[in-house]
């Protein structure tokens, strides 16, 4: 008895530690995940049957795929490209031919050692939905950040551990009239997938204004991408950056949509008015930055059902 008792505590799930929760709102959590398999231990152990730990056939079909919400799956590092002096954009690799299968806006979790704790951090793929061979996604590196260090290791070829996807904004062609996303430093990652999702397809006809928000011109992350976007017809990209000292300094083509300081309740409303349509708007950032720019909306008499918050 002693001696199964200590094989059913073998098989007992282990409780993730709280590193272990990116904080983005998964579902599944790995808690969550925890708890549906702890309970099915539990079964397991009260009928004295471990067949009832198999996978169920939902698991199974899950495995066939190349990345899932409750499995692990790892991708090389096919290149390093940096966008700014503490932001990088990684790219991996997939099997030739193969999608990631996420749909716009929809973000995956990556997992890493620190110091012997298990740390998880959510990031939004920035590529085309449609992209075969590989998938990009743009990080920032913060000095005191547990994942920042596991991400500073990696290098050209090493194999990351991901799973997903999770979340998103569910966006249909010719959805709304009007787009207007605020985005700030790397909340701008969510937008551009959508951007390229609006563009590529020529029945598409929903004008996109996209303010992104930056300290300084330099920190614009994927400059060349998103004056590729910014090309089309339905597309404008407008800048507001908090430190940049002189506009006029700036190259000529983001002098005219370029802003100096923090956006504002009077940015917010001038961005609305100046859209061709009453707008649907997109907002990802920092927690601050999404509650000030709701609280904006709000004074201008924004209801719930017209914007959108990652």
């Amino acid at each position: 008895m002693a001696d199964s008792e200590d094989e059913w505590l073998s098989l007992r799930p282990q409780e993730p530690m709280p590193t272990q929760c990116c904080g983005s709102g998964c579902k599944p959590c790995v808690f969550d995940i925890y708890e549906r398999e702890l309970e099915q231990w539990k079964q397991a152990k009260a009928k004295g049957d471990q067949s009832l730990l198999s996978p169920s056939n939902e698991s199974k079909q899950n495995d066939l795929r190349l990345i899932g919400t409750e499995k692990w799956s790892a991708f090389q590092i096919e290149c390093v490209e940096q966008q700014a002096a503490d932001t990088y954009l990684y790219r991996f690799q997939l099997p030739s031919g193969c999608r990631l299968g996420l749909t716009t806006g929809q973000h995956i979790v990556a997992r890493g050692i620190v110091s012997g704790l298990v740390v998880q951090r959510a990031y939004t793929p920035v590529n085309p939905v449609d992209a075969e061979g590989y998938f990009e996604v743009l990080i920032k590196i913060y000095e005191d950040g547990l994942m920042s260090r596991y991400v500073k290791t990696w290098k050209e070829w090493d194999n990351i551990c991901w799973r997903g996807p999770f979340g998103g904004f569910p966006y249909k062609s010719n959805q709304y009239e009007q787009l207007l996303l605020f985005a700030s430093g790397t909340g701008i990652a969510p937008m551009v997938p959508l951007l390229k999702y609006i563009v590529a397809n020529e029945e598409d006809e929903t004008f996109v204004t996209l303010v992104g928000c930056f300290r300084t011109f330099q920190d614009i992350y994927m400059k060349p991408g998103l004056q590729e976007l910014a090309a089309y017809w339905n597309v404008k990209t407008l800048f507001v950056l908090s430190q940049e000292q002189d506009l006029e300094a700036l190259p000529w083509s983001y002098r005219e949509k370029s802003y100096y300081g923090r956006v504002n309740a009077d940015m917010v409303k001038y961005f609305v008015d100046t859209c061709r349509r009453k707008p649907f708007v997109v907002v990802c950032g920092s927690i601050t930055f999404n509650k000030d720019i709701l609280n904006y909306l709000n004074c201008i008499g924004f209801s719930e059902d017209l914007h959108f918050m990652f």
